[in-house]
């Protein structure tokens, strides 16, 4: 095992298949902390992830988050301070309403394993991205 100590970078590290921008964090064997952040009035892509679950914190922002699991179909607000859960096969989608950028620090379990692991699918909104 090895410790990580790490910056978060300026410039994004990656575009995330929903088109928000992310910044990546400290990783470990059972799951990584990634920044994402969604431009204002930005309405990302709609996706789907087959293996990973993941739980998100807003610490900047506002706007709506779309999660659709089976039956389950919801629209919640979220903004600084909202924490929100993402389980595995769950179809979402979030949009900024606001002038500042959308910002959650997200953790991903486990790690994010690469190309192929997320899915489009029907959003509820139209995607600006």
């Amino acid at each position: 095992m090895r410790f990580e100590t790490k910056q978060i970078s300026a410039e994004p590290d990656a575009i995330a298949p929903d088109g928000s921008e992310v910044r990546v964090l400290c990783q470990l064997s059972r799951g990584g902390l990634a920044v994402f952040t969604l431009a204002p009035r930005a309405v990302s892509r709609g996706i789907a992830h087959r293996t990973i679950e993941e739980v998100w914190y807003f610490t900047s922002g506002h706007g709506h988050m779309w999660r659709m699991l089976d039956e389950h179909d919801e629209v919640v607000r979220v903004g600084s301070g909202t924490s929100i859960s993402i389980p595995t096969g769950t179809h979402f989608q979030f949009r900024c309403d606001g002038l500042d950028p959308l910002v959650a620090i997200g953790a991903t379990m486990p790690p994010w394993p690469g190309e192929g692991e997320a899915f489009f699918v029907e959003g509820k909104w139209r995607s600006t991205i």
